[in-house]
């Protein structure tokens, strides 16, 4: 999933200088479970806009929404009024959600409240740890279910660099060695026998060197 953090309070009150009527809308998704962008979330955030405008002596009048994605139109059509009236939209949502508010309805004003960080998964109660960096080109099959793109620090294909020592890192020993990960993962497996495949170089205009990415299904074009 899309693993986001909110930004610091006084970011958020510096995009919303001088706004008087603002949306806070949430996102029920990915952002929800890492709980950065929920309704819970949304509420927390409106009493500390609306508390810290009071003591400031610029009162700010807020609403809060949250739809289950930010990222389809039918969600936000769905608020459309809502959207339409506020002077500021504040997405609590990943970046995506943010740009299709902001494609949506050209004439509002939507500021983010989140940072988009990566795509991961959740490893503890509180911990979420990057899994993917969406290259469009996976090769999860040949390395055992661990993506050296994403686990390696420096992305290698080949196996490790000569910096890594006992299964850790070179950039940080509090990093497992994304190459060790692969290893050890084919061991248990019996397929190590992919280790010894020279993975080509990489044609990275799957991932972001090749622009802003598409994909177009025509099964499921109307």
């Amino acid at each position: 999933m899309i693993i986001a953090e909110r930004k610091p309070l006084a970011e958020i009150q510096s995009l919303l200088a001088g706004r008087k009527w603002v949306l806070l809308l949430g996102c029920g998704t990915c952002v929800t479970v890492c709980m950065a962008g929920g309704e819970k979330e949304v509420g927390i955030l409106a009493a500390e806009l609306r508390i810290a405008r009071q003591v400031a002596g610029e009162p700010i009048e807020t609403a809060e929404e949250t739809v289950q994605r930010q990222c389809e139109w039918e969600y936000l059509d769905a608020v459309a009024d809502k959207i339409t009236s506020a002077d500021t939209v504040l997405s609590l949502a990943c970046a995506i959600g943010v740009q299709a508010i902001a494609q949506r309805f050209p004439t509002v004003r939507v500021v983010p409240a989140l940072n988009t960080t990566f795509l991961g998964l959740p490893t503890e109660h509180g911990v979420w740890q990057e899994r993917c960096q969406a290259c469009g080109n996976c090769l999860l099959g040949k390395t055992g279910g661990v993506c050296p793109v994403a686990r390696c620090s420096k992305s290698l294909m080949n196996g490790p660099c000569g910096g890594s020592q006992r299964g850790k890192c070179e950039v940080n020993p509090e990093i497992d060695c994304g190459w060790q990960l692969i290893y050890d993962r084919l061991s248990t497996l019996g397929e190590q026998d992919y280790m010894l495949e020279i993975e080509p170089p990489r044609d990275w205009r799957t991932s972001r060197d090749g622009g802003p990415r598409k994909i177009v299904r025509e099964d499921l074009r109307a």
